[in-house]
């Protein structure tokens, strides 16, 4: 039995990574799915991979322009939402003496704001009975040096869990986040860091770990189509940690 059939769901920065992943667990649980990216060449090249039940949306999570014009685009394929992930975001760090104005602006843009208006442009066309799943991190649980700015960032989509969740339970609307650890995603693709400085950096983490690997996407996709679900039906402002341990070992 399909869970998510004749279901919509709406998955920011699902062109890859996480987002993909879930994106692909949806459509074989018999949802229909919206992806957003931010070119029209990876979302329609997403498109083609994910199959017939998926709409991709060109749509920058950092820029509002695009937020505001977001719920328009959606009401032209769908006038209700089931499911909205909002996922898109990626991480940059420095050490403290090395940020700057751009730096800090661009996370918060994309990762602050961008939750916070995505949320609040979609509400209107949410269902009674939805869900919205936010992503969070491990990182607001300890400190880790450069990433001070992300974890910021962070730490404020951890606080909209429970004020979000607070105001749309009269909506009859379900609001809880999932909480990554390291994940093998494209994460450090925008940090700067050469192709060889990547693998360096993962290899030197990898052995840090808990089970000495980072998770998988799936792993993520499967804990938000959880939430999203029935089986989740009285988890609310909840936030769901999966990172094979790591925040419980420091």
């Amino acid at each position: 039995m399909q869970k998510f059939k004749n279901k919509v769901a709406l998955i920011t920065g699902g062109t890859n990574g996480m987002g993909f992943a879930t994106a692909q667990e949806f459509i074989n649980e018999g949802a229909t799915v919206i992806i957003t990216g931010r070119s029209q060449e990876t979302v329609d090249k997403t498109v083609d991979n994910l199959g017939s039940n998926a709409i991709g949306l060109v749509s920058n999570a950092g820029k509002l322009f695009d937020i505001f014009d977001l719920q328009k685009q959606v009401k032209m394929h769908t006038n209700k939402l089931d499911v909205l992930f909002v996922n898109a975001g990626y991480g940059k760090f420095a050490p403290i003496e090395m940020v700057d104005e751009v730096h800090f602006d661009e996370l918060f843009n994309m990762l602050v704001k961008g939750t916070f208006f995505t949320v609040q442009q979609m509400l209107p066309i949410m269902n009674a009975g939805s869900s919205i799943i936010l992503n969070t991190s491990i990182v607001t649980e300890f400190g880790i040096e450069n990433f001070s700015i992300y974890s910021a960032a962070k730490s404020a989509v951890k606080s909209f869990i429970k004020t979000f969740s607070s105001e749309c339970v009269t909506k009859k609307i379900r609001v809880n986040g999932i909480s990554p650890g390291y994940i093998k995603t494209n994460i450090f693709n925008n940090t700067g860091l050469t192709p060889e400085q990547i693998d360096g950096a993962v290899a030197s983490i990898t052995p840090t770990l808990p089970f000495k690997r980072f998770g998988e996407p799936f792993e993520i996709a499967k804990t938000v189509l959880f939430l999203a679900s029935d089986d989740a039906s009285y988890i609310h402002g909840a936030e769901i940690v999966v990172d094979g341990g790591l925040s419980n070992a420091k």
